[in-house]
């Protein structure tokens, strides 16, 4: 069974994280993907880091399964290489500085007016209109302007998720826009142009805090690993040095974990605590008695007896716990993907069916498939030469 993707072409003008991340997706359900890169420097994530073997970490990670074409799209040379190379492009995807994908003419309205079947995206910081229309956004210039930074953290001690969420959010919904003209396309014939802005995405990513604020006028304090609107949902620390962490999401969990896990009949039938929002009003309270019983047990016997009273439970993890982690490695998520520095380690993609066999191309040098894709363009070598002597490729 091939992969459902097989045979569709992406041509995506991209840097960074939001369209690499959606593109990159493409590429691991069957699309060939076609990545046009700066001639000279390339996707600037290239040079973030040389942490691995001499490649960036961030580009490593979102860059397999494509082909790498330089091209310098101001060029007048390059005018002719990029109509041949939309003509055969199912979707193109863009998220370069605000204003420049329209002055090139390859914004997702003008490449569906040229390409009626084409389906096309814009990926932009704010969307368009409105007086942020033209601002420039990264990841964290986004997540402090809509909120999540307020809502991450401590009280006072505002953070960022550690992800690029607001990017990685950007790329997801691209996705599912992408996937989803691909299905109406099917139907019509007809390609669409979408528009995806990272504000918006982490406004919707917000939904929860901002019905709660809107309609109280009360901002919940952030705190740390837990949550503002459940409890008990924290940290709790073990009697061998670890975290355990616990999670209650209705009355019935927290009655189980009262009677079953902590052995206190009279917190289970305290008024205080009998619903969720009475529980977050008398957090502090209902912490300190777990605190209290987890110091006194190993992780390995908490996690045993939260199982077997069906709370939800988990262990506090580090970077370097997870890359081993057993869920991982006994499921073979680590493969191997080539790159220009030899085969890396690399996690499958989360989609997973039967018969679908998962791709794992190469990592791209800068560059590495411009002759060969400005051949199949039918470009002559002797045309790609001069195309290479002009600095238009």
């Amino acid at each position: 069974m091939t992969l459902p993707l097989t045979g569709l072409t992406v041509v995506s003008f991209e840097q960074a994280v939001a369209a690499p991340f959606c593109s990159r997706h493409l590429g691991d359900l069957g699309a060939r993907v076609i990545k046009v890169e700066h001639r000279v420097v390339g996707d600037f994530t290239r040079a973030y880091d040389d942490a691995v073997h001499g490649m960036a970490s961030y580009f490593v990670w979102l860059n397999r399964n494509k082909g790498s074409l330089t091209l310098d799209i101001k060029h007048p040379a390059a005018h002719e290489v990029l109509n041949r190379l939309l003509t055969q492009a199912d979707v193109v995807i863009q998220n370069l500085a605000p204003g420049s994908a329209h002055r090139m003419g390859i914004a997702a309205a003008d490449i569906v007016a040229r390409f009626p079947r084409a389906i096309a995206v814009d990926i932009s910081g704010y969307g368009v209109g409105g007086p942020y229309d033209e601002k420039r956004a990264y990841d964290l210039l986004i997540q402090a302007e809509g909120g999540l930074c307020s809502i991450t953290g401590l009280p006072g001690a505002p953070a960022k998720a550690g992800p690029p969420v607001a990017d990685m959010g950007t790329g997801l919904y691209s996705l599912t826009g992408v996937l989803a003209a691909l299905y109406a396309r099917e139907r019509t014939g007809v390609g669409a142009a979408i528009s995806i802005s990272m504000f918006d995405v982490i406004s919707e990513f917000m939904g929860f805090a901002l019905q709660y604020t809107r309609h109280t006028g009360e901002e919940r304090q952030p705190n740390g690993m837990s949550t503002p609107m459940v409890a008990p949902y924290g940290g709790y620390p073990t009697s061998d040095g670890q975290t355990v962490v616990l999670g209650t999401t209705n009355d019935r969990e927290w009655q189980r974990l009262a009677l079953q896990m902590l052995e206190r009949p009279d917190l289970a039938a305290d008024p205080r605590f009998a619903t969720n929002i009475a529980r977050c009003s008398e957090r502090d309270v209902i912490d300190e008695a777990i605190s209290a019983w987890t110091r006194q047990h190993p992780l390995a016997e908490i996690q045993s007896v939260a199982d077997t009273a069906g709370i939800g439970n988990s262990r506090y993890n580090t970077v370097k716990d997870v890359i081993g982690h057993p869920q991982l490695e006994q499921r073979g998520r680590w493969q191997k993907v080539d790159s220009p520095v030899g085969p890396l380690p690399s996690l499958l993609a989360p989609p997973e069916s039967e018969g679908w066999h998962q791709r794992l191309d190469a990592v791209p040098a800068l560059g590495q498939h411009t002759d060969s894709i400005l051949a199949e363009l039918g470009y002559s070598s002797e045309e790609i030469a001069r195309l290479r002597g002009d600095a238009a490729v």
